[in-house]
């Protein structure tokens, strides 16, 4: 234990839990931690633990969360204790004091930086707040990229939700990084009831019932659903509770739930619905039905909030945002939350609910993971949702990240979670859902067009490959695949040191051996020429002459038989030649390389004359000389060999039989590698094919292009499209407002059900210019299609006329009167906009595309936009 751990916890009012305790042990003896624990159970103790010791070691600490708006709170936390001075920010929206000793960042910044080559010397402590967002399918694989990547003198803090495998993501992260802890805590920090409410029609009764009863589903409910009429089925199908007529079951009405919660002293609530439209209708309808949930001093207090945080919004905006039904539903105690409100309002709304004076929250599944807004209850009104193309059920997880929010700790002795009935899920799946302890973590790992780029920008094709295998994703396809791997890292580190211990200044130990191995008449383990077949490794390229053919040939595989080793290569022409040691009259040497297709079937013929293609293209040494075999003792009138003057040769002689037994070794654990599940390396080659195919890369010298270099600095899920479309001058010659317009197809998704509106050009030259990306795309999607990888989202040209006529300098409530676009969705989306615009300000080849990118940006950058991205003080 630090003997200043009192001081650095003397800032707590509170007693630490024993979990919390056993994690502050586990940083101080060194170690990576990983904390999984329920909402509001004080896992952030831990990081700011971690946080305090970097500070007071004179060292710096980074911390990371998924989203801006746990990143812009989490900043003002820290600037609590510790004062602006020592607090950084940096997200897509901010950069301040970003050489402060601590920094805030979403997880995006910090892998950015390590790409970037950034100096992080002095880094001590990583919190990955939030780090179950590795099984997110887009944005997941940033956080094992990080987790891979980081120096390894960074020690991780990692905050997780309640995960039923968080020893098996510690034992990754130890098998990456070192010895990690995984302290999990399943208890809630205030007891959870679970809750079924029904309303029976029958005799217009309300009727809320405990989902679990002695830790079993609760029979009562299980008979009052199972007596209830549901749609599709015929009138006899059930029979009622009492052997009649099927009860009238319907869910409870909004108003309805929450005047029961009211009187049961539930408030305040947070009430889930799957639909953003319905959350504003929920609030609209509830402060339209007279209920009022503050007193005059609470409203007093509402609009103060209201004032100070809206206060840079122009009023036609503020009436564009229905600002006056949205004060009219806040002064009631009523309010919606979702992401289609832009940042302020929602902030208005977050800063209300933490002081107490709103008691219901219409809100999305988004708000479970967020701000910190803690509940006496939460209300689940469906147990699906609709994804833009299906109805799904709701995981164990998502439940237990919704009811996390319910009671708060140091204020209930209780919080409540109110499933509400529905005909079209059953009490069983309900009471499901209510026992289970299941939250698995799946991660989301795949290489992408930018992070392939990195790869080769920053490391050789086996360490790329490596590295690859070492992601959390093939750790849970196949765990000894990874400990093969740094298994494989730290021979291959040994055995440059033992060929530096074999290395005589007095002579070439390997042709004394050599020499000593024809005296002795034997072909041993220790023969020089076995010695270097086992240093090929599968795609290596040697020259060879056996038979007729005298050639390059590239290494497929490597065996050990009775009689040695044994190498199948495969020739130019597509032929398979095996090889053994007598086939060489002198050890091979690598003229070249080749990177292998993903799928290893040399008995296939494609398979064959795709290697034997690639080894026609392989840029080769030139073969080396053939001295012919020597097959007698010392070299003719040589006498003495040079090294036998080497005091330290016996020395020398072991190292080097030693790294010949590592070289065999190694050889082995990279067979056992190349025959593990190979789908991360397949897509990882399809990948490569691709960016081969469009010059971003030379696999041959495996290093990238000039082109190639600009992609590894674009930062999106439409990397090589984005890069692509620099490249080929899309983007060149045009205004500000043009290219906004043209980049913000990279970055708008048009999610609703319906057909998008058809798009509006500002010129015939800019309707030209999207074509040719559109055309761009489809090239793009037909090689991956091609080369076996999923193919990318395709460019939407519905936001040009929002994002031209933003840039162009029209205000709010011109740009989005006629659209179907709420304030949420445009700021988010010009945000990104200007994230992508920012890059292409960096990157683009052509100074003037440069300059025009970034005045793009800093006009997006004004009005609601930059008001949603500005930092509130706590």
């Amino acid at each position: 234990m630090r003997p200043d751990r009192d001081a650095i916890l003397a800032r707590y009012t509170f007693e630490l839990d024993a979990f919390q305790i056993a994690s502050l042990d586990a940083l101080d003896a060194g170690r990576h931690v990983i904390v999984a624990a329920p909402t509001g159970s004080g896992k952030t103790v831990v990081a700011e633990y971690g946080v305090e010791t970097a500070l007071r070691d004179g060292r710096r600490a980074f911390y990371t969360a998924p989203i801006k708006a746990l990143s812009n709170q989490k900043y003002r936390d820290l600037v609590a204790v510790h004062g602006d001075a020592q607090v950084g920010l940096l997200t897509g929206d901010n950069s301040i004091n970003g050489e402060a000793p601590i920094v805030v960042m979403t997880t995006e910044v910090l892998r950015n930086m390590i790409y970037g080559g950034r100096d992080l010397l002095d880094l001590a402590v990583v919190v990955l707040d939030e780090v179950h967002f590795l099984q997110d399918a887009y944005r997941g694989p940033v956080w094992e990229e990080v987790i891979i990547h980081l120096p390894r003198h960074v020690r991780l803090v990692c905050l997780s939700a309640t995960v039923s495998n968080a020893q098996e993501l510690a034992d990754w992260i130890e098998t990456v990084r070192g010895p990690t802890s995984a302290i999990v805590e399943s208890r809630r920090p205030v007891r959870l009831d679970n809750l079924y409410f029904v309303a029976d029609r029958t005799n217009d009764r309300l009727r809320m019932l405990p989902t679990v009863v002695d830790g079993r589903p609760n029979p009562e409910a299980a008979r009052l659903d199972a007596s209830g009429v549901r749609p599709g089925r015929g009138r006899n199908h059930e029979r009622g509770l009492h052997g009649g007529g099927q009860r009238k079951l319907a869910t409870p009405g909004r108003l309805e739930v929450v005047e029961v919660l009211r009187d049961r002293g539930l408030l305040p609530t947070i009430f889930f619905i799957f639909s953003r439209a319905q959350c504003d209708e929920a609030a609209r309808n509830c402060a339209a039905s007279g209920v009022r949930f503050t007193d005059e001093g609470e409203r007093e207090r509402i609009r103060e909030i209201l004032g100070r945080r809206l206060d840079g919004l122009l009023n036609a905006d503020l009436d564009v945002l229905g600002y006056q039904q949205f004060a009219v539903q806040l002064e009631a105690g009523v309010a919606a939350h979702h992401a289609g409100m832009v940042p302020p309002f929602k902030e208005v709304v977050e800063a209300c609910f933490i002081e107490g004076l709103i008691k219901v929250v219409f809100a999305t599944e988004t708000l479970a993971v967020g701000v910190n807004m803690p509940a006496r209850s939460v209300v689940i009104e469906k147990l699906t949702k609709f994804t833009g193309e299906h109805h799904e059920a709701l995981s164990p997880g998502q439940y237990t990240q919704l009811t996390g929010r319910a009671g708060r700790r140091g204020i209930d002795e209780l919080g409540s979670a109110v499933v509400l009935w529905s005909p079209f899920v059953r009490f069983e799946q309900v009471a499901d859902l209510a026992l289970s302890r299941s939250f698995h973590l799946r991660s989301a790992f795949r290489p992408t067009y930018n992070m392939a780029a990195n790869l080769v920008l920053t490391y050789d094709a086996q360490t790329a490959r490596q590295l690859l295998s070492l992601s959390f994703a093939q750790f849970q396809s196949d765990r000894d695949v990874v400990r093969i791997e740094r298994r494989l890292q730290r021979q291959r580190e040994r055995l440059v040191g033992l060929d530096e211990e074999a290395t005589s200044p007095f002579g070439d130990i390997a042709d004394y051996r050599s020499a000593m191995d024809g005296v002795s008449g034997q072909r041993g383990r220790d023969d020089p020429t076995e010695m270097a077949m086992s240093g090929l490794r599968p795609g290596s390229v040697i020259h060879v002459s056996k038979g007729k053919y005298h050639g390059p040939v590239a290494v497929v595989a490597t065996a050990h038989r009775k009689g040695g080793l044994k190498l199948t290569t495969i020739t130019p022409s597509g032929h398979a030649v095996q090889l053994v040691a007598d086939d060489f009259p002198v050890p091979p040497q690598q003229i070249g390389s080749v990177v292998l297709p993903g799928t290893y079937s040399p008995n296939r013929k494609d398979y064959r004359a795709e290697v034997g293609r690639r080894v026609r293209s392989a840029k080769l040494a030139p073969r080396p000389p053939d001295p012919g075999r020597r097959t007698g003792g010392p070299r003719p009138g040589a006498g003495v060999h040079p090294v036998e003057f080497d005091p330290d040769l016996k020395a020398r002689l072991r190292a080097a039989a030693q790294a010949d037994r590592l070289r065999r070794e190694i050889v082995e654990l990279e067979a056992k590698v190349l025959h593990r599940n190979a789908s991360l390396a397949r897509e990882f080659d399809g990948v490569l094919a691709v960016l081969s195919q469009r010059g971003h890369v030379d696999l041959n010298r495996w290093c990238l292009t000039e082109r190639g270099e600009m992609l590894a600095r674009v930062f999106h899920e439409s990397d090589l499209l984005i890069a692509e479309s620099i490249r080929l001058g899309l983007l060149d010659g045009i205004d500000a407002p043009t290219m906004a317009g043209l980049v913000s197809s990279f970055v708008y998704e048009h999610r609703s059900p319906e057909d998008p509106p058809a798009p509006w050009f500002s010129s015939p030259d800019a309707f030209d210019r999207w074509k040719r990306i559109e055309r761009l795309s489809v090239e793009l999607r037909v090689l991956e299609a091609q080369n076996g990888l999923s193919e990318h989202r395709p460019p939407e040209p519905t936001f040009y006329s929002v994002a031209y006529a933003w840039v162009a300098g029209e205000g709010f409530a011109e740009v989005v009167a006629d659209e179907e676009l709420t304030g949420g969705d445009f700021v988010r989306t010009v945000k990104q906009l200007i994230d992508v615009l920012g890059q292409i300000g960096n990157v683009a080849p052509d100074p003037s595309t440069r300059s025009t990118a970034r005045r793009a940006a800093d006009a997006a950058f004004r009005g609601v936009v930059a008001d949603s991205s500005a930092i509130e003080p706590s």
